[in-house]
């Protein structure tokens, strides 16, 4: 199964901030999206895209609730993915965004 959602890497984190995600650097790393997710489970996928383009996927850990953004005060939930994640063979195209979309996995091979 490829469900997961979609998180876009700021380019103010540069090359390296994406890397890191792959390249065995780091042992996991804590995404969050608004509210409780009402679909994403364990196991599902965080697919990240860098400069409109996807390009890996990392497996979900750990979904943490209970947290609250620390500029508007909102609920959120931590989402805890292992690293290192599995870089896309070659890019694909795909706009980045604000916020966390749900995804179906297209385009994963």
């Amino acid at each position: 199964m490829n469900f997961g959602i979609t998180k876009t890497i700021p380019a103010s984190r540069g090359i390296e901030g994406i890397d890191s995600l792959f390249d065995g650097s780091r042992a996991e790393f804590e995404f969050h999206m608004a509210g409780t997710p009402s679909k994403l489970n364990v196991g599902d996928f965080v697919y990240t895209i860098f400069n409109d383009q996807l390009r890996g996927r990392l497996r979900i850990r750990e979904l943490i609730g209970g947290a609250v953004n620390p500029k508007s005060g909102r609920p959120r939930t931590l989402i805890i993915v292992d690293c290192p994640g599995e870089k896309i063979a070659k890019p694909v195209a795909k706009k980045g965004h604000r916020g966390t979309r749900y995804y179906e996995g297209t385009h994963w091979s």
